[in-house]
């Protein structure tokens, strides 16, 4: 027996029932908002017919989530009286913060992402799930089914936070340190898993490599398009440092060290990124992650996570040629030292060097080259614009976009055959290559924004500074005119003494004695010393 079929707009009391969110192997996940204070819960219920081993993961799920506390792992929170009520059998429900931004799986669905998420989006979902999964093992717990379904999205204060769900198939490590019977979604699984074996944490280890190749890259690390029982013994026998496998149309399967292209990772990242996954992606699960450092008591694939994060990467937009240039800072590093390494990069001269921010603020000389980083975040969310002052025009040549080999191919040879699971690659990397040339030309764009703040920036400065030699040019003229005027007067006082005497003049009159002639000098002295 089924519980009733859905209904939108039911109400438990004071709070309403809005919407399914999702549906599992056993449980539903349903959406509830209190009538009054708009305040929003997600609802776990179990389906009535469970199996005794369903059961017990159930209950098992309610209790790890009880005991959690941490920004990167769902929160659980204490069901309403009035949604107890709708429990229909003696199991418990769970209720949940509600995640309003959906799950991972619905941001990589996204068209544009067809080739990966952008770097600012990888490196925020490195820091916040790599969090999450050092919490869950240092609280003796592995997850065991980490996949995007199970990473949803919060906005915190304006900022998207990731944080880990679904942990009915998470394993307390009090119970032992390995572990040998699992049932879950095989697509992320580590081969020691789905292969039945005992295993460790590091299984969370390989399912969040492969998370981070697919969102860096569009699609999972191994023979994607095959069921794992398909490709484990193709891949079984990969080299140590091997993060990706392709199958060409001749049956080969091609492994490969590094990221494929097209992606949206700078040059600067990709490199530590690759040896991250490659830690992280070993076939043997003894070695997978790397040794664990006597100092941190972290394996090497989180210390090597934390490098990444730490690092201070300026993104340059040179604006003579479109073409953007990462550079990594040093401690300390000064602007002009920057400057001389994008000298020897885009032969701009350091004298020539116009480097804005967006915003049209010219960077500072007297502050370190740091101040091109805002927060660690990524070349898409913020970039610098490089301008070259000894010439005036902009006219080329202008660097373009790489076009994927398979995509050229197709415009090449318009009526080539492909199979279909090929065909869609192409498609996605078509779209991923279309939305990025869209990406090139609005950042061309804020490029010209940033120097017409620049240049009104300079205008007002120039309508201040013209303004400010007015009013001192006004100034000056009275005192000018305030001296003239002074010396007429001492002059025609001066002639009437010459002429009539200092007590009086010929016709008879008598005048009160210059004795503020004195004084006048005095005042047309400091008239003069004043101009």
């Amino acid at each position: 027996m089924e519980k009733p079929p859905f209904r939108q707009n039911q109400s438990c009391g004071d709070w309403e029932l809005k919407e399914r969110l999702g549906m599992g192997g056993f449980a539903h996940v349903y959406l509830y908002q209190h009538h009054e204070t708009t305040e929003k819960l997600a609802v776990k219920m179990c389906r009535l017919e469970l199996t005794p081993r369903n059961k017990d993961r159930w209950g098992r799920e309610i209790q790890i989530m009880k005991k959690l506390n941490h920004i990167n792992v769902v929160t659980a929170r204490d069901v309403p009286e009035d949604i107890l009520s709708i429990a229909l059998n003696d199991l418990p429900l769970l209720a949940m913060e509600y995640c309003s931004r959906g799950d991972l799986r619905k941001m990589l669905s996204k068209p544009e992402n067809c080739c990966g998420l952008k770097e600012s989006e990888v490196l925020s979902l490195l820091n916040d799930v790599g969090s999450g999964i050092q919490y869950l093992h240092e609280n003796k717990i592995i997850h065991r089914d980490l996949k995007p379904e199970n990473i949803v999205l919060q906005d915190i204060n304006g900022k998207l936070v990731h944080k880990i769900i679904d942990l009915g198939y998470a394993k307390d490590l009090d119970q032992g340190s390995l572990c040998t019977s699992f049932v879950g979604t095989l697509q992320y699984l580590a081969p020691e898993l789905f292969e039945n074996k005992p295993y460790t944490v590091t299984v969370d280890y390989w399912s969040f490599g492969t998370m981070v190749f697919e969102c860096s890259c569009g699609f999972r690390p191994f023979l994607h398009n095959l069921q794992p029982v398909q490709w484990a013994s193709k891949v079984r026998n990969k080299g140590p440092k091997d993060i990706m496998a392709v199958e060409e149309q001749n049956g080969e399967v091609k492994f490969s060290t590094h990221l494929p292209y097209p992606n949206n990772l700078s040059r600067t990242l990709s490199e530590p990124m690759e040896s991250l996954l490659q830690l992280m992606l070993k076939w043997d699960p003894v070695q997978r992650g790397g040794k664990i450092s006597p100092d941190t008591k972290k394996p090497k694939c989180f210390e090597a996570l934390e490098q990444i994060l730490s690092m201070k990467v300026v993104h340059i937009l040179n604006m003579t040629t479109a073409q953007v240039h990462s550079f990594q800072l040093t401690t300390d590093e000064s602007l002009h030292s920057l400057q001389k390494r994008i000298e020897a990069e885009t032969k701009i001269e350091v004298v020539n060097q116009e480097l804005l921010q967006e915003t049209g603020v010219s960077l500072d000389p007297r502050k370190p080259a740091a101040q091109c980083v805002l927060d660690g975040r990524g070349w898409d969310s913020y970039i610098v614009y490089l301008f070259d002052k000894s010439i005036n025009t902009y006219s080329g040549p202008f660097s373009a976009r790489q076009l994927p080999d398979k995509v050229n191919t197709i415009v090449q040879e318009a009526k080539i055959q492909m199979p279909l699971v090929v065909l869609k690659k192409v498609w996605g990397e078509a779209v991923s290559y279309i939305c990025g040339l869209k990406e090139d030309y609005s950042r061309l764009f804020q490029g010209q924004r940033a120097a017409m703040l620049s240049l009104l920036r300079y205008n007002t400065n120039l309508t201040r500074c013209k303004n400010s030699m007015f009013g001192f040019s006004q100034q000056l003229k009275a005192k000018l005119d305030f001296f003239k005027s002074s010396i007429q007067y001492d002059l025609e006082k001066y002639s009437d003494q010459m002429h009539y005497g200092i007590c009086g003049r010929g016709d008879g009159t008598s005048e009160e004695p210059v004795r503020s002639t004195p004084r006048r000098q005095n005042g047309a002295a400091v008239s003069v010393n004043a101009v």
